[in-house]
Order: structure tokens, then sequence, then C-alpha cells
């Protein structure tokens, strides 16, 4: 998107062309894709406006948010009080997947949930260290064997831990190098059977933690985790509306909760509207 913004590019692209002619819609579909919005997308929305014929700026905008809100889904994760509930957490290496755990171990203590973790990505020492990291900072209980240990063993072990202390969130943390899609599906079936034989299939939810800047990366992780195991929420981390904006059109699971900064407080639930006015520009 060069040094301009979405929002921006679609100003500029309608001053410079009000007749609406060929060259417009293919000069906005070529800066539909260029901001990640994908070939698809990309054809659905220069329809869209073919067929309204926006006679201003702000029609045009109108009709470009309206598209893009029809594809992107938003959703609350709010675990059941008073029940065990458990978040299996996941996503490539590289992604701020640890940090996201610590930032919503915070998030639901703060909120008044008792909360643990589960160091269950057991590939990689680093991984029990960082996670045991934000424990500790974040004041949260922790389960964790050694590196190389049965994740599920890890898992069982939280679950039984919870129960024993009435804990009611379970954060789990899952080993994140990039899985062909029959190995994740047999590492993450075992665990989620594991879950399911002690914890009601309703409190039990999926969640991806994607790189908000990655662009058509983000969308082929979404696409693969999501074939796997059936997602329910998407976490963005290094969130700005601005950057690789229009590759959440994409990845159609809705989002959960963003990451704007390093700092644990630095973590809110997804606003679409907010979203898309930052997006536009409007």
């Amino acid at each position: 998107m060069g040094k301009l913004g979405f929002g921006a590019k679609l100003a500029s692209l309608f001053g410079l062309r009000k007749n609406l002619d060929e060259t417009f819609f293919e000069e906005l579909e070529d800066t539909l894709i260029e901001g990640d919005f994908g070939g698809r997308n990309a054809m659905e929305i220069s329809d869209l406006v073919r067929e309204n014929k926006p006679k201003t700026e702000d029609e045009l905008t109108q009709l470009v948010k309206d598209s893009i809100s029809e594809k992107i889904q938003s959703t609350v994760l709010e675990p059941k009080k008073g029940e065990l509930n458990v978040y299996l957490v996941l996503g490539v290496n590289g992604v701020g997947k640890t940090t996201s755990i610590g930032k919503m171990a915070k998030y639901y203590t703060k909120k008044g949930y008792k909360v643990i973790m589960a160091a269950a990505d057991t590939f990689r020492a680093a991984a029990i260290e960082q996670l045991d990291m934000h424990a500790q900072r974040t004041g949260t209980r922790i389960i964790h064997q050694e590196s190389g240990s049965d994740p599920g063993a890890v898992v069982y072990d939280a679950i039984s831990s919870a129960l024993a202390k009435g804990d009611e969130l379970i954060l789990c943390d899952t080993a994140g190098r990039m899985h062909n899609k029959e190995n994740l599906m047999k590492e993450l079936q075992k665990i989620n059977k594991i879950i399911l034989g002690r914890v009601k299939p309703e409190n039990v939810k999926k969640i991806l933690v994607l790189d908000a800047t990655t662009g058509q990366n983000a969308v082929s992780q979404a696409m693969l985790f999501n074939q796997a195991v059936n997602l329910d929420a998407v976490i963005l981390t290094k969130y700005d509306s601005k950057s690789k904006a229009g590759a959440l059109t994409q990845i159609g699971i809705p989002v959960a909760f963003v990451g704007t900064g390093e700092h644990y407080d630095d973590f809110k639930e997804f606003d679409k509207e907010e979203y898309i006015n930052s997006l536009i520009g409007k």
C-alpha cells in the first residue's frame, strides 16, 4: 500500500476519476488487491460499486464500508462462571502466541475469573520458559512438565489441578511449529479428546493467534488450522488497521481480540466498526 493507507488511496482514486470508467474499476481492483483483500473480494467490491454508481466520495466510502462489514465477523469470548473452561491457543511460531496468553490471563483475571496456564507446547523448551515468565509476571498459576513431555499429559494434569482448586479457565499453549494438516489433526484431536472427556464441549474454545501484518500468510494459516480443528475465534497481534488491512476480509473466522502493543494491557476486544472506520479513514 506504500505510504498511503487504504482509505487515502480510495479517496485519491475517486478524486482522480470521478466518471467511474473502466480504468477506475481496474484501478479500484488493483488498490483492493494491494491492500490484501484478495482477488474474489476485490471483484465483489468493485461490482458493488459498479452497480450502485456512487456520485460522491462519501457514497463510495459507504459502499466499500458496507461490503467490508459483511466479510468480517467478531465474537466475544466469555467463559462460563463457576464452571471449568478450556481455551486451546494455537498458532505458528513467531506470531505472539505466548505473549497473547499472558495478556489473556491478565484480561480474564481482572474480570474476576480464576485462571491458570497449561504449557502444552512441550516441543520447544523455550516455549515453557516463556509461558512460565508470563505466569510469574501476571501472577497466574502454571502447570508444566519437562521439555519433550506428552502435551496431552500436561493438559490432563492442568484439568485435574483446575478441578481440584476450583479454577474456571485454563489457557492452554500448544506447539507452534508449522504442521501439515494430518499431523495437526492428530496432535490436536488427541488433546481435544482428553479435554472433552472432562470438560463440557460448549466450554472449550479453539483460538488461533495471527500476526496481523503478514497479510496472505495469515489467511493461509487460518485456512489450514480451521480445516483441521474448526476454530472458534482469532486473536490478531501487531494490530494496525492500515497494515495488510484487507486480509481480515478473507479469514472467515470471528475475531475476538487484538493486541496493540507489547504491554499486558495492550489488548482489547475487537471492535469491527472501529476497525472499518480506521481502515477507511472516515
